[in-house]
């Protein structure tokens, strides 16, 4: 196996293909199978093709032969809407294909998701109940949109993952997230959260704590600082090296979706194009895990 765009693809589908299994639902199977629609977007991600139109046409020049039918760009969109649990479902298998599942090491944060930037499109949004104004102070920019909620291993391995209004506290995120599904720190004893000072918080402490899940974050300077402090700033960086992966080299930010289905699919989307390039990084036993180079012309 090499580390180019069509051994990546071909593995893909086969593991996707694979997975799904036959097809169970009735009537008659659609042109584009859905292990071709998600490698489809993957492609998509991995080529920095943001247009979904400009993609459809860029597909039968670049990639000849790859994917025998493919559908107009409002059929295309809406079964990638549509096919959200299932990107979940892929991140998932993945991610637990690989050696990195099992890390004991877990960090945690969150990032601005912008939705919109004038006054009349926030006003005419679908997003609207959903997005909302923020201040990021990392930024130190005001936004309006959805914050993307990450767990991940160092690695950069997505565990888990949620958008939720910017002005929901993270550390209420993060139980959420962990609530939402108890097999993720099932069987992980020794599990350690590794998070920033924002997620300071008794609540927080003792719900992981039951959980026998230990969380490292700075303290406060008026506090007695954590003996292992010293140790965490570089692994709290490899979370925003994760971001910046996401946003840098799969356009996170660009996502160009104006419905809830539409930004999670796009979000997902990425998250799942991050994922198998690991999954096959890790496959090929490359040396940098999270290299998207060799999948980005």
């Amino acid at each position: 196996m090499t580390t180019n765009l069509n051994t990546l693809l071909t593995a893909l589908y086969v593991k996707i293909d694979d997975y799904l299994g036959r097809r169970t639902r009735t009537g008659r199977p659609p042109k584009l199978s859905d292990a071709e629609l998600l490698t489809l977007a993957v492609a998509q991600v991995l080529l920095g093709v943001r247009s979904e139109a400009r993609w459809l046409r860029f597909v039968p020049t670049h990639l000849p032969g790859a994917f025998p039918y493919l559908p107009g760009q409002s059929g295309y969109n809406k079964r990638l809407r549509a096919a959200l649990p299932l990107i979940k479902q892929l991140i998932r298998v993945l991610a637990t294909d690989t050696d990195l599942w099992a890390d004991p090491v877990w960090v945690v944060d969150s990032t601005p998701v912008e939705c919109a930037r004038s006054r009349p499109t926030v006003k005419r949004s679908n997003l609207a109940g959903w997005a909302g104004y923020s201040y990021c102070a990392s930024h130190s920019r005001f936004f309006w949109g959805l914050r993307l909620h990450l767990i991940a291993t160092p690695s950069g391995l997505p565990i888990t993952w949620a958008l939720a209004d910017p002005k929901i506290d993270e550390r209420q995120v993060l139980i959420a997230a962990l609530d939402h599904d108890h097999t993720l720190t099932a069987d992980r004893p020794g599990l350690t959260i590794i998070a920033d000072k924002g997620y300071v918080s008794r609540e927080l402490d003792t719900y992981l704590a039951e959980r026998g899940i230990a969380l490292l974050r700075p303290s406060y300077r008026n506090r007695t600082p954590h003996p292992a402090e010293h140790l965490l700033k570089p692994v709290r960086q490899l979370v925003e090296s994760i971001f910046d992966t996401l946003k840098g080299q799969l356009d996170l930010e660009l996502h160009g979706g104006r419905s809830i289905d539409g930004v999670g699919a796009r979000i997902g989307q990425r998250l799942l194009a991050l994922t198998a390039a690991i999954w096959h990084n890790r496959a090929t036993g490359q040396p940098i895990t999270r290299s998207l180079t060799a999948y980005d012309h």
